[in-house]
């Protein structure tokens, strides 16, 4: 592999676990730049992000109020400097090594590669409520849509920043994820998706995702049904 890997990370209270997150990061010698947007956080979030950030090619930039991971993303996205991006979690549910059977795709030629965590299995501790809502989600999403995908709402996202740049990001928060792919695939692009692993973590260690936000990412779906690239 060749390409090099731009990472951006929102991060929001994951003092515990941010710092193996870019241990293993720059780790991957492809990696080529991180970039951290510290939402707000209250904990000691900003302060392991600069220890990590003396010996490494990481830029952190902080939110003054907490405004959320769309928000954070569109902040990191003018100091990208590779080709390919990928959004990363703080939280360790994903593991940052398969970034590259990703990145394999890319190389073989898609614009936009999403890592699924239903391509073997049931996701290793994902919520049951999570489990429905993300299969109903997706299933909502194909059928306005004319998609086959299998995991909408998955962090990991990889594209070729120009692709991403052309749509743009207008959702602060967790909209985030229908937009793009609303976008993406209205703007013509094919959206490839390769089986990841997964281990998720429940409300008690950490999780932000709410039961409220499968509202607002059905009306974020129907918002965007006839969307068209500028």
């Amino acid at each position: 592999m060749t390409i090099p890997l731009s990472v951006i990370i929102p991060v929001y209270n994951e003092a515990q676990t941010i710092g193996q997150v870019l241990t293993l990061l720059t780790n991957l010698s492809l990696v080529v730049d991180i970039i951290v947007v510290d939402d707000a956080s209250t904990d000691d979030t900003a302060k392991v992000v600069a220890a990590h950030a003396a010996s490494a090619a990481i830029t952190m930039v902080r939110h003054a109020q907490n405004r959320g991971k769309g928000a954070a993303i569109r902040t990191a996205l003018p100091l990208v400097r590779s080709d390919v991006v990928v959004i990363q979690d703080a939280d360790l549910e994903y593991n940052p090594h398969e970034l590259l059977i990703l990145l394999a795709q890319i190389e073989e030629g898609a614009e936009v590669v999403y890592g699924t965590r239903f391509g073997r299995h049931r996701p290793l501790g994902m919520l049951g409520m999570h489990y429905i809502g993300n299969r109903l989600l997706t299933a909502l999403f194909n059928l306005l849509y004319g998609t086959q995908l299998s995991d909408l709402e998955t962090c990991y996202k990889m594209c070729r920043v120009s692709s991403l740049r052309s749509i743009g990001i207008d959702n602060d928060r967790f909209d985030i994820d229908p937009e793009v792919t609303a976008k993406w695939v209205r703007s013509g692009y094919h959206i490839a998706e390769v089986p990841i692993h997964y281990l998720g973590r429940p409300y008690r260690a950490g999780k932000k995702i709410r039961p409220h936000d499968a509202f607002s990412a059905v009306r974020t779906m129907w918002r965007y049904r006839r969307y068209r690239a500028p």
